[in-house]
């Protein structure tokens, strides 16, 4: 099979894409609302692009009315987001947390998430999550008709648990059979990480 893009529906290459692109990350992604009133989402468009600077890019959507998103909303007008990576036990907090709510409602408080302080950062972290990434606006870029909005993120620093740290290398190493990461596939599905290998690099 060949498939033409320019012969399809947006939401058609939609479909296709995230079925095909596999397996995604998931940014598990909190803002800021308003004062101590959270929005969090999910955003499985997600991947680091550059690490001088240090940079993670979501992409975002629109809201089915056609306004932006709370969390395009909340990063420009606050320029601060803490993006987790979520573990298998999260899956269905996480896919909850994707409901479109009116502005201020928080899915912090609709799915009864806990969030604990991040050291040294502005915004709080999901207790869950074993790695969070408290970042600051670096751009938002639309591309697109609709458009799409590109989130860069810098980011300023980083938790990770000391439970998903890999205590016999040398150098920092995260152990990812205990990270367990959930993998976004096509639809309704995510998956979990099976066997692990390593091939080495040629020199």
């Amino acid at each position: 099979m060949n498939l033409k893009f320019d012969t399809l529906a947006p939401t058609q290459i939609y479909h296709l894409m995230t079925q095909t692109v596999v397996p995604r990350p998931v940014a598990w992604t909190l803002t800021e609302s308003s004062e101590n009133n959270f929005n969090l989402a999910p955003f499985s468009y997600f991947t680091p692009v550059s690490s001088n600077p240090p940079l993670l890019m979501i992409s975002v959507g629109k809201k089915p009315n056609g306004d932006i998103k709370d969390t395009t909303r909340n990063v420009l007008e606050t320029g601060k987001l803490v993006i987790h990576i979520a573990g298998t036990d999260s899956a269905k907090a996480m896919t909850e947390s994707a409901a479109t709510l009116e502005h201020g409602e928080s899915e912090i408080v609709a799915n009864d998430i806990e969030l604990t302080d991040f050291e040294g950062f502005d915004l709080p972290r999901l207790a869950e999550c074993d790695i969070a990434f408290g970042c600051t606006l670096f751009e938002v870029k639309e591309i697109g008709e609709t458009p799409q909005s590109l989130i860069f993120a810098q980011v300023e620093q980083v938790y990770i648990s000391q439970s998903v740290i890999d205590g016999t290398s040398e150098r920092l190493k995260i152990d990812t059979d205990a990270l367990d990461p959930i993998s976004r596939l096509g639809g309704g599905e995510y998956a979990k990480l099976g066997d692990v290998f390593a091939v080495a690099r040629p020199k």
